[in-house]
C-alpha cells in the first residue's frame, strides 16, 4: 500500500509544467513550490509533466532540476522522478560504480526485488549503462555473495501464493544439514535454495525450519555466514516473510545513533513510496512506539524533511 497522496482534483501535466517553470524564474528556485507539485504526482504523471516540460520550454526537467536545487534535496527529488525499474537502475549502477561502491546499497535493492521487478531493471540497466548487471556484480562483488547475487538476478522465481509441503520440508532439512548441522557450512546450499525459491516458499521453510529445530532460520544464517554474503540471505530472507518489516529496520537503522545515514534514507522512503509505504510506517510504529513520520521529522531539516514527510503522507 502506497503512502502517496495525490490531489482530488488534479492539474494538468502542462500545467504542472508551466508552474514549475514558474518556480525556476528569477532569483532563486521556490522549492515549496516545486516539492507541492513534484511529491504528490505518481509515476505516470510525473513522466507525462517531463514529456510537457520539454515540448513547452525544449529543456530536460530532471536537468533543470539538478541545476536549481542541492544537497540531498536534489538528491531525493531527482531518484524521484524516475519511475521504479529506472530508480533500481540508477541506484544499482551508482552503487556499482568504481569511483563509489557500495555493495550493500546493491545488495538491497537486488536482495529486495521480486523475480519480475529484476528482470525490468535488468533490462532498463542495460539500456541506460550500455552493460550487464550480472558484467558490473562480476567486477565488484566476490566470493558467495558474488555467487548468490548472480544466481538471485538470472533465476526466474514462481512469485504466487502456492508452497509444496514436501518441498518446504526437504529445503528445511538440507539448510539445517548445509549448515547448524554440520561443521563449516555448505555455502552451496544456502544459495541454491534462497535465489532458486519463491518468496511464499521461504517463509514456508522459515516456519518449517523453526517447528523442526526450535531454532530460528535466521538465527541459523547470521551463526553460519558473515558479511555481504549473510546480509543478502537475510535480505532475501526477511523480505519473503515481510517486507514492510525489513524496510522498518533499515529506516531505523539508517536514523539511529549519531548523525543520519542520508543515503539510505532517501533510497527506502523514495523507492517504497508507491509500493508499500504504508505497511512500513504501521511496522516502524510497532515496534518503535513512535511514528516514521516523527523520526523522519526530528532526524532531517528545511525543504529536504518537507519533501521526505510529503512522500510519505500523513502520519504522527
Amino acid at each position: 500500500m502506497a503512502s502517496l497522496t495525490i490531489p482530488p482534483v488534479l492539474t494538468t501535466p502542462r500545467d504542472d509544467a508551466m508552474h514549475l517553470y514558474k518556480a525556476f524564474k528569477g532569483f532563486g528556485c521556490d522549492k515549496p513550490a516545486v516539492i507541492n507539485i513534484l511529491a504528490h504526482r505518481d509515476a505516470t504523471q510525473r513522466a507525462l509533466i517531463q514529456q510537457e516540460y520539454r515540448t513547452m520550454y525544449s529543456e530536460d526537467l530532471t536537468k533543470r532540476l539538478a541545476k536549481e536545487l542541492s544537497g540531498n534535496l536534489e538528491k531525493a527529488v531527482l531518484l524521484w522522478m524516475y519511475d521504479p525499474a529506472g530508480r533500481d537502475a540508477i541506484l544499482v549502477r551508482k552503487a556499482l560504480s568504481a569511483d563509489a561502491i557500495d555493495l550493500s546499497a546493491a545488495t538491497e535493492v537486488i536482495c529486495s526485488r521480486t523475480a519480475s521487478q529484476i528482470v525490468h531493471f535488468k533490462q532498463l540497466y542495460h539500456s541506460m549503462n550500455g552493460t550487464y548487471l550480472e558484467h558490473d556484480i562480476e567486477l565488484h562483488a566476490s566470493g558467495d555473495h558474488k555467487k548468490l547475487l548472480l544466481a538471485y538476478v538470472s533465476t526466474m522465481r514462481y512469485e504466487g501464493p502456492e508452497v509444496d509441503r514436501a518441498t518446504v520440508d526437504y529445503d528445511a532439512k538440507a539448510l539445517y544439514k548445509a549448515g547448524e548441522k554440520k561443521l563449516g557450512t555448505d555455502e552451496k546450499t544456502f544459495i541454491r535454495i534462497f535465489s532458486e525459491r519463491s518468496r511464499a516458499h521461504l517463509a514456508a521453510v522459515s516456519a518449517a525450519y523453526h517447528s523442526m529445530y526450535s531454532r530460528s532460520l535466521k538465527k541459523a544464517v547470521k551463526s553460519e555466514t558473515s558479511g555481504l554474503f549473510e546480509f543478502a540471505l537475510l535480505t532475501i530472507l526477511q523480505c519473503a516473510e515481510n517486507p514492510a518489516k525489513y524496510f522498518a529496520k533499515e529506516l531505523h537503522k539508517a536514523m539511529k545513533g549519531l548523525g543520519t545515514n542520508d543515503k539510505t534514507l532517501i533510497r527506502i522512503v523514495v523507492t517504497r513510496t508507491e509500493i508499500d509505504m504504508q505497511y512500513i510506517k504501521a511496522e516502524y510504529q510497532k515496534k518503535h512506539k513512535k511514528s516514521l513520520n516523527d523520526a523522519v521529522h526530528s532526524e532531517t531539516s528545511g525543504d529536504y524533511r518537507t519533501f521526505l514527510l510529503s512522500l510519505l503522507g500523513p502520519g504522527h
